[in-house]
Parts: C-alpha cells; structure tokens; sequence
C-alpha cells in the first residue's frame, strides 16, 4: 500500500445498501482497508420484503455464499419473472419471464420468426418458447442449466427474500471478515476548509468518526452526499408520477408462486412477493390522483390473506442524485435515487453502485476524471431502467381513470421514443452498450402492452414453412417435457431450502 492508498472507509447507514456494500468492499479488499460501518438501531429501514432480478446471483456468488443457506436465511423464494395483470388494458396479464425466449435461428433473433408465423396465422403466444413462462404458469421451479441436451438455456432465476433478514444475513458476513459496527445517530458532517471534502462526521454521543472515504446510505436524506455536499436531485416524476406506497404483509392464501405480480389498480399498481413465511404486499400509488386512505384500502381488499401488521406509506419522488460521487463521497441505495420497484432494481442498483465503486476503487488523491466517469455510468444506467419503466406507464390503453389516461398522453424522453418507433416499424431491438435490460426484456414488455410491429425482419421470410414449423414443435416439445419434470416451487423449497419456522 503506497503513502496515497485509502486506509479507511466509513459506511453511513445499515440496511441492504450499507450491509451490501461493507460485505462486498471487505471482500474485494481484505485488510488493507479499514472498514466501519455506523447506524442507529433507532433508525427504521424502508425494505418490507424484496424481489430481485438474476444479477444478484453474481454478488452472492462473489461472496462465496451457499444459495440454499441464503435462502433458509432470508425466508426466501425463486423468482422466474413478474407477471403484470391489467397494464395495457383491464383484464390482460403476460410476464416478464427471465432467460432466452427461443433460440436464434440464422441472422434474425426468434421473435422475428415468431412475428413471421403470427402474420400467417399462428396463434401461439410468445411465451410458450420461454421455459421460465411455462414453469411460472404451473408454479413450478427448477436449477436447470440447458434445457436436456438441446441448444435451449435453461431457467434464469432471482430471489423473492425479506429485505431485514439479507441485510443481518449480510451484516454477519461482513462482521466475521472485519468490518467495525458502530451503533448511534450522525448529527453532523464537517467538511475541511481547504478542499470541501468530508472530513468526519459527528455522533450524537460526541464521538468524531473520520474516513478517507465515505459511502452514505442514509436512504432518502441523503445526510452526505446532498446534506453536506449538496449534489442535487433530478426529479422524474413528470415521467413517473406515483409518489407513495402503502405496504402491508399477509399470511400466505392458495398458491406459492415463483414469480412476482404487479397488478395495475385506478391510480398506480399493486405489488405481490411470495416469501417462505409471507406474503409482501404494496400498493404504489399518485398521490394526486388517490388519497392514502383510499390507497390502504385498496390494498387491503386485494390481499391473499389475513393482514399480518398495520400499513405504512412510504413517500418518496423518483429520480436520482445529479451526482452519485461527490469529492469523497459515494452514495448508495436511497441515498443515490430512487425508482419504484417495478421491474425489481432497487438491490440491484445497490449492486451495481458498489460493483462500479470497486471497479474505480480511488486513491486520496480522488482523481476527478474517475469521479465523473463514475457518475457517467450510473447516470447512464438509472437513465435506461428509468426508461424501461416509463414504457409500462405510457403504453397502455386503458380508458378507467385519468391516471391511466394522463400517462399515455405523457412525452416520453428521446431515448424511449426511438426505441418505441424503431419496434413499432421493424419489430427490432437494440440493447445501447451495458444497459440493465436486455432484447427479451423490452420484447416482452412492448408485445404485453399491445405494441405491434408492422413488419419482421426479411432473412425470417427465406426458411421453408414446414421448416419453420417443426423449428417451433421442438421448442415447444423439449419445453413442456422439461417442465413436466419439475417440481413444484413449493416443493422444490420444502426439500433443499426451507427456512426454519422461527425464522
């Protein structure tokens, strides 16, 4: 370690984002850098029960967790996709499914074969050629890596878990590898005359805590990075109008699904996450268009099972830092943005954000033109998901109520829009450099909420029908004979990773 080395990092706040990030810096570290991680037991945490997408399993790999261990942990579940009920109009439902849908087939991806057939008349849904579909439909689950000895990938999977448990689950990792918890309230931040870098921050019991490197994830106040430092929020709300949550757990009603459920309500949507111990239950919701009250009691007239706690709302504006890193100062989780949990990316950004922290790991010397690349990439991809969410609000076709109406007449940004036209014209997608959401992603949304191409690709036109057709009666054969060996979800848990009942 050179005399310019960081020696040491201080976490503000625990939670998902600060626990995520001391597990993941220790890891990468090792004892080079001192590590302390200080929250206030007094302080609540927003998470209620989360769901994820398949990137998680890359950070728990890299930790070197036991999947089945972290899952009896988290009184988690599998998680093949989201299934969106009344988005495009009441009464329609399709998934998201994780993974490949078919194969490609020469120079076109399948769904341009798919389009081909469904212009002739084919009416099988896209769908049928994802093994993910098919095994939510049945709620069922397996670890498959390839689909028998075919070309199909196999089942692509995240996790539903309780956002409480996988931060103690990541605390006790952390702790054991090094890292110093400190418990008590942040009161002040003092900044160094010379520079306006973090200096230390002041604890509600005198004590001064001092770091060369701070992360704040002191969730939406962001106490560092916008208290102290002043980086600036950008408000997207005029895209992404819902700006409360009612949440509320329940008991379990008839089925354990491997997949989450988004279901559209008169002014926002309803979220379902299916854990080993329960069910996690939100209602996002516009304030201007539906008061709390109304929002609770819809989400209590729509719940699977008997109310386990009371409701809370949780308010909060979409959007994000101007800036993510500011002089010595990285923000984290809440404290970086915000995106409702439509598509599942609130762990992930977290994810991402310590990923790219590591990948730019700085010096004392915190060289601005790391600094603005990291905050180029992350503007870039909370940029893209913000996108891939606008798309579920604009297009739909729903007359019910003005929430739904106003949302379809929104402008969209540039980036969406031509993203939206080239599909509307070619039924062609193109994923821009490493953003979150791949073609099958966009593909899956855009066909479930009733946007239709008005032309395929020409190469699809040059294989011969019957060519065509037994191409998709053996994707279809080799799904449906994989599935049909499935166990159930509930089943798959019950045998490799049921959580104990006092968890």
């Amino acid at each position: 370690m050179n005399d310019h080395s960081i020696r040491t990092v201080l976490i503000v706040g625990g939670g998902a984002a600060g626990w995520m990030a001391a597990a993941v810096l220790v890891k990468a570290l090792g004892d080079g850098v001192r590590i302390r991680l200080v929250e206030s037991d007094d302080i609540g945490t927003v998470g209620v029960g989360e769901a994820t997408i398949p990137q998680i399993r890359l950070v728990n790999a890299f930790l070197g967790f036991d999947e089945d261990d972290f899952i009896r942990n988290t009184q988690g579940s599998f998680k093949l996709g989201i299934q969106f009920n009344g988005w495009a109009r009441p009464g329609d439902s399709y998934i998201h499914a994780f993974g490949d849908i078919g194969r490609p087939l020469g120079l076109a991806p399948f769904h341009h074969y798919w389009l081909r057939a469904r212009a002739a008349g084919d009416d099988a849904p896209l769908w049928d050629y994802s093994i993910n579909a098919r095994a939510a439909a049945r709620d069922r689950f397996q670890r498959l890596d390839r689909v028998g000895a075919s070309r199909l990938t196999g089942v692509k999977y995240a996790f539903h878990f309780d956002a409480g448990l996988y931060a103690r689950y990541l605390r006790r990792f952390a702790e054991g590898r090094g890292v110093e918890r400190r418990e008590g309230r942040v009161v002040d931040v003092a900044l160094r005359g010379e520079d306006g870098f973090i200096d230390a921050v002041a604890m509600e019991n005198g004590d001064r805590l001092k770091a060369d490197l701070f992360i704040d994830c002191s969730g939406f106040r962001g106490l560092l990075i916008e208290e102290a430092l002043h980086a600036g929020y950008e408000d997207w709300s005029r895209w992404l109008p819902c700006d409360r949550a009612a949440a509320v757990p329940c008991a379990h009603g008839g089925r354990f699904r491997p997949y989450t459920q988004a279901t559209a309500q008169r002014a926002g949507w309803q979220w379902r996450i299916p854990l080993q111990h329960r069910v996690g239950n939100g209602h996002v919701f516009c304030s201007r268009y539906l008061s709390e009250d109304e929002a609770v009691a819809t989400l209590l007239a729509n719940l699977e099972g008997d109310a386990l706690a009371e409701p809370r709302i949780l308010r909060f504006t979409t959007g994000m830092r101007r800036k993510m890193w500011v002089k010595n100062c990285v923000a984290l989780g809440l404290a970086g943005g915000f995106m409702e949990p439509l598509e599942s990316t609130s762990i992930h950004l977290i994810q991402s954000g310590v990923s790219r922290l590591v990948s730019m790991f700085p010096d004392r010397g915190f060289d601005p033109a790391l600094i603005a690349e990291y905050n180029r990439q992350a503007r870039f991809e909370f940029e893209r998901i913000r996108d891939f969410l606008i798309l579920h609000y604009l297009a739909n076709e729903r007359e019910d109520s003005p929430f739904w109406k106003d949302c379809r007449a929104m402008d969209a940004p540039d980036s969406l829009s031509a993203k939206i036209a080239l599909f509307r014209e070619s039924g062609r997608i193109y994923r821009e450099r490493e953003e979150l959401f791949t073609e099958p992603g966009w593909l899956q949304v855009m066909l479930g909420q009733r946007l239709a191409p008005r032309r395929y690709h020409p190469v699809a036109d040059m294989l011969a029908d019957t060519d065509l057709e037994e191409f998709f009666r053996n994707i279809k054969t080799l799904i449906n004979r994989a599935v049909d060996a499935m166990p159930a979800h509930e089943a798959f848990i019950a045998r490799t990773c049921a959580a104990s009942r006092e968890g």
